[in-house]
Formats: structure tokens, sequence, C-alpha cells
């Protein structure tokens, strides 16, 4: 019994001095753990590092440093949530009606506990002094670390430019964007003028899908639009069977005018002069402006009526520009840019037949293009002196400085110099440029979005346009300097046909991707590796935006034989449902083009050979044409997909054109597939071997049969 009461005693002793006792485990345990600590800061000091530099030797230290600290912290913070709950506990019991308490089968009331005072000193302040410690050596190592900071700060800024430009330069590696030394965020300005170019004589878009697309041009910094009307225009009067059926109605286009100028964008009509003037010389009645009877590429500049009838065109367009742009602003409203009709383009580019009738034989080429633009040019400034007069370049490249000065055609035109390709100075040497200068007071120049790289293309090489225009940027920047009034701007030309008997070329909704990377570039003076800085995820409204720091993948991704990146594939923008359709079609017709050139190329029962003898394998023939019947009929449900999307940005003769051009020959060369391969399924016997030559053949090759040798 005595024994037992003695345990008892002991209980009881246990439970008043709980706290006493957890603190002094508590202490112990920090004890050991710092004299642990110390230990192995004192051995890793001691270990040899004569083969690492200090700032190596400093970072596992650090590191080390840090990690024990923080162990501690951790121990001290669970050591003070363990009093604090062990102290509510306390004062929950003394609240406690009933005294009475029970350990096992041991009753015993438990002892009334004064009001507890202050811990003792060795008791309250132990985690204290730990705590100190702790924040003492966490300053020391926060100090040497600002001293580590500070040198990084100050290398920071001791890096060069170069270097800058270098590490830019690796993330456009990264995201497949063309590198053009000397373009980056510490480069050239960006040009003051970016144009965009409507093509109207292909496939021209609805107005109302045009006014749409107006905000977006302006939001990535297009200051003006360059419009090619060709037969678009609603020409009246004498002029009226210049106009095609489909032409815009007046008040459409002055409508249209006038949401250009409330967007603040400046308008430059571009009407040709010259060469390109096959919507008005196929007609009947205006054959014999003809340079050549045979050829409706070129006007004759020798014969009066040309002159007439030029004059009488240039007055139809600039008249409706003047009006419209001239009321487009309400008082009211302050436009977010100045409005302007300062330029009119008049072509003059790819003359391709000049001085070959017999009037104008008897002058040089280059007097006579030189002769015929400064007269133009002329007449429009006599009649509106506020506008200056544009023309293309190219016919000016192989003119002498002596024939560009005697004419005086400085004086009256700015060139455009356009040049779609990447190598820019190939076609446009610095001597070219010194001739410019000594002749223009300044010029304008001219890149690519689309309709560069191929007559009939579906979708635009979007890295290719977006080389040719940061090469641009360089170009300008370098060249800029020669001319006394600098280089005006940069157009970015969208051709939908290469000429007016030309077919299609890639669409303009199709073409926005790669005209919205440029143009955001061109207008900032590089392309922005940032997509916080870069303006397209917002104007485009894309949703898909990954964060290259977490995912490890840039947001942009361009590859030099993939037409466009991932990322437009999911944007909202005006036109992209076109565009999505293009991709699935261009990659439809890439599968059926691979499997008709393996079936009848490639095979070896469906050749021109097998069809020319009627003579193959029935089971082979079978095998080879059964998917040609549902590749069909995918076509022709894409064909259907293709009127519905189309129609909310083109009328019906552009969709029945675009369709014409790019599935049915497709469908049509399925047919003649299947026709060649019921041709020969339907034979039941086949000759012996070996096979005559078909006397065709003999004769379109030439070839002399041992039968038909002479004896």
């Amino acid at each position: 019994m005595s024994l037992f009461k003695m345990h008892s005693n002991l209980w009881i002793f246990i439970w008043r001095r709980k706290l006493s006792f957890l603190l002094v485990a508590s202490g112990l345990v920090l004890l050991g753990l710092w004299t642990w600590a110390i230990l192995i800061d004192t051995s890793a000091a001691a270990q040899p590092s004569a083969g690492l530099s200090s700032s190596e030797r400093q970072q596992p230290q650090q590191s080390t440093g840090y990690q024990q600290v923080h162990i501690i912290q951790k121990l001290i913070e669970q050591a003070n949530r363990v009093l604090r709950a062990e102290r509510l506990k306390d004062n929950a019991v003394e609240k406690s009606p009933s005294p009475v308490q029970r350990l096992g089968n041991v009753r015993f009331l438990r002892p009334t506990q004064a009001k507890k005072g202050p811990l003792p000193m060795s008791e309250s302040f132990l985690f204290e002094q730990e705590r100190l410690k702790i924040l003492e050596q966490q300053q020391r190592q926060r100090n040497a670390g600002m001293e580590e900071l500070n040198a990084n700060a100050e290398d920071e800024r001791m890096l060069t430019s170069a270097e800058r430009q270098t590490q830019y330069e690796h993330e456009l590696q990264r995201m497949g964007v063309p590198v053009v030394a000397g373009i980056g965020p510490d480069g050239p300005r960006a040009p003051a003028e970016r144009l965009v170019h409507l093509d109207l004589k292909g496939a021209p878009p609805k107005l109302s899908f045009l006014k749409q697309l107006l905000p977006v041009l302006r939001a990535l910094g297009a200051t003006g639009l360059l419009i090619e009307y060709e037969d678009m225009f609603p020409y009246s009067g004498v002029l009226q069977p210049l106009a095609a059926h489909n032409a815009y109605k007046e008040d459409e286009l002055r409508d249209f005018l006038e949401c250009a100028a409330l967007h603040g964008l400046s308008v430059m009509p571009l009407v040709q002069t010259f060469g390109h003037m096959e919507y008005v010389l196929k007609l009947s009645g205006f054959e014999q402006l003809r340079e050549l009877a045979e050829s409706p590429q070129s006007i004759c500049p020798s014969q009066p009526q040309s002159m007439a009838l030029l004059e009488q065109v240039l007055t139809q367009v600039i008249e409706l520009h003047s009006q419209c742009l001239g009321q487009a602003t309400p008082a009211s409203e302050v436009p977010v840019a100045p409005i302007r009709f300062t330029h009119i383009h008049i072509g003059c580019d790819e003359v391709q037949r000049m001085g070959e009738c017999n009037s104008c034989r008897q002058r040089l080429r280059s007097e006579l293009f030189l002769s015929h633009v400064v007269s133009m040019a002329h007449f429009i400034r006599r009649q509106w002196p506020q506008l200056g007069v544009v023309i293309w370049d190219d016919q000016l490249r192989s003119m002498s400085l002596s024939e560009l000065q005697h004419s005086q055609v400085g004086s009256y035109v700015e060139p455009m110099v356009w040049v779609y390709a990447s190598d820019i100075y190939r076609y446009i040497q610095p001597q070219l440029w010194d001739t410019y200068a000594k002749v223009f007071p300044s010029a304008w120049t001219a890149s690519a979005f689309k309709g560069a790289f191929g007559e009939s293309l579906l979708v635009p090489p979007l890295q290719h346009h977006l080389e040719n225009n940061i090469r641009w940027l360089a170009v300008i920047a370098k060249e800029g300097g020669r001319f006394s009034k600098g280089l005006r701007g940069l157009a970015l030309t969208g051709w939908q046909r290469y000429d007016h008997f030309a077919v299609l070329c890639e669409l303009l909704p199709v073409g926005i991707p790669s005209l919205m990377t440029s143009l955001s570039t061109v207008s900032k003076g590089y392309f922005s590796t940032n997509p916080r800085d870069n303006e397209l995820l917002r104007v485009l409204q894309c949703v898909f935006q990954p964060d290259s720091r977490r995912s490890g993948r840039p947001w942009l991704e361009l590859h030099p034989n993939a037409h466009h990146s991932q990322l437009f594939a999911v944007c909202n923008y005006p036109g992209h449902l076109v565009f999505k359709y293009a991709l699935r079609l261009y990659d439809k017709l890439a599968e059926i083009g691979l499997y008709l050139q393996q079936t009848r190329d490639q095979s070896a029962w469906l050749s021109d050979y097998n069809v020319r003898h009627n003579f193959s394998s029935p089971l082979r023939v079978r095998e080879l044409t059964g998917r040609t019947p549902m590749l069909i009929e995918e076509l022709r449900a894409m064909a259907r997909e293709a009127q519905q999307l189309l129609w909310e940005v083109y009328d019906e003769y552009t969709v029945t054109e675009f369709v014409e051009q790019h599935i049915y020959p497709t469908i049509e060369a399925l047919q003649r597939q299947l026709a060649r391969a019921e041709m020969l399924l339907q034979r039941r016997t086949w000759p012996q071997r070996p096979l005559p030559l078909p006397l065709k053949v003999q004769e379109d090759m030439g070839l002399v049969t041992h039968q038909q040798q002479p004896q």
C-alpha cells in the first residue's frame, strides 16, 4: 500500500511540474541541435577548398547555414505552440466546476492552484536567447547576401548593349523568330508611317468585314491604308465600263472611308497608270490604247487618248476620297490621329511592254517612262497641289543618275522601294540607295505580309514575311539618313492576285496572323519577346497564354517550314474561322496529293503505263482506289463548309472562285483516277508478254521498233 501511495505522489509531483520538465527537455534538445550545427559548420569550413573560387566556396556554406537556421526556427515555433496549448489547457481545467479527478483506480482532489506568475528567468528567456542568436546569424548572412546582390546589380549595370542584344537574340531563336543584327529593344526607332495594303483586284472582302478589321489594325500600330481598287472602284459616266459587276457601291465606299478616318487611319489610293492596266485595256473600246495589240498589260504613253483616260480615272478617285475624308470626323469627336489624305500612288511598276509600238520606238525606254511619270504627276500637282505622288521604284533601278536628274523626276514623285525577299541588298544595292538619295528628297519602302512567295498559295509562310519586315527595319535605319527628308515609312503589301488574269493567292483572313505579327513588329521597331509587351495576345484575343518560365516553352513558336504558329489557332479575331478552315483544307489537300502521287506515280498497277496498255491486276487496282470515293465526299463537304464560312467575308463570286480553284481540281483528279481504275477493271483476259509499244508513243518519241527497221 505504501508503494502504491508513493507512485501516486510521484504522479502528482510530475503533473504539477510538467511545464518545468517540458522546458528542460526542450532546452536539452535545442542545445544538442545547436552543438551539432556548429560541429558541421566547423567541419565544412575545415575542408580543403583551394580548387574553388570564393563565390563557389561561399554558396554551399550560406545554403547550409540557412537550412540549419530554418530547422531550429521550426523547432522553436513547435515548442512555443506546445507551451501555449498547455497553458490553455490548464486555464480550462481551472474553470471546470468539478475539482474531482481520477487516475485509474486512484481518486484524488486536484490541488488548488494559485494564479500563475511569470516563468523563472531560466525558463521564460530560454527560447528568447536562442531566437536572438538566430536573428544575429541571419543578419550576418543577410548582409553578406546584400553585398552579393549589390555586386550582381553592378554587373547588370555594367552589361553592355551588345550583351543585352545577345540575350534578346537567343530568345528570338527559341521562338523561331528571325534574328537580324541591330534590331532589338535598344535598336532604332520604328518607321513613322506604317501602311497596310488592301489589294481589291482579287477576292474583294465585304466592306463590313474591312470595317471590323480597322480597330485591330489601329491597335497594332497601323497609321494608314494603301488601297488598290482596280475594277472595284465605282466608276461612273464614260468610265462606268471599267467597274466590275460586283464593284463597291459609292455610298458603301464613302462609309468605309469615313470609318477609316474615324479610327485615325490615313488613306492612300493606288491607281495604276502605266503597267498592270489589264482591267481597262482588256475591254472592247479601249483596246486601241494598248502598247501592243496582243497584250493589254501596258498603255501606250504616246497616244493623247491615253493621257485623257488616265486623267479621268485619277479625277474620279481623288475627288471621292477628298470629299469623304474632308467630312469624316464629327466636330464633337476628337480623332485618334489627324485625318490625312496626303498622297496618291500611281503605280507604274512592271511595265513589261514599253517602247515597242511604232510611236514609242523613236524614244529611249528610260526617257519614255520618266516623261510619262512626270506628266501624270504634273497633272495631279496642278489640280490638287496638296497631294504628293508616289510610284513603285522597280523601273528606276536600271537608270543612271544623270538620266534621273535630267528628267527632274525627283521634284514630282517619291519612289516606294519594294523588296519582298529576305536579302534586300541583293536587289537594292548601297550604290542604288545613294543614287535615290541624290535624286529624291524622301522615299517610301514596301514589304509584304502575303502574296509574295507563290502565285496560288493557300496559306502564307509567316516566318518568311516576318523576316522580310524585320530586315526592312534594319535597312530603313541604315539608309534613311541618306535622304534629306528621310524615309517616310513602310507599306506592308498583301497581294491578292499577281495581275488581273492570275488566280487568287492567299485570302486576306488567312493572311491576318502574318499581317498582325509583322505589323506589331514594325510598329514597335522590333519583335517583343515578352508577351506582356507584345500587343498580339491582347488584340487578337488569344486565350492560350502560356508562361514560358513555368512551361519551358515560348509563347510563340515559328518554324522555317511552318505556315503558322499554334498560337493563332486559339485566337478570336475577324476572319479567324476562315484561317482555321484554310489550315484544315491545306492539310487535307496535302494528304490527297500524296495519295494520288503514290497510287499513280509510285505504284506498279495504276501507272500511266498500266493505263496505256490496259494491263493490270484487278485485285491491286481495287485495293489502290478503295479510299477514293470517301476522299471525294470529304472534299465535297469541305466545299459546302467553305460556302458557309466565306460568306461572312466575301460575296458569292469570290466563294465560288475559291472553291473552283482550290477544291475542284483535286476532286477532278480523284474522279479521273476512278475512271482509269474502272477501265482497267473491265478487262477479263490479257495478252501475252511482251506488250507492243503503242503507235502514238513511237511517234511522239521518234522511236523505231525492230519490226519497222528497213531490210
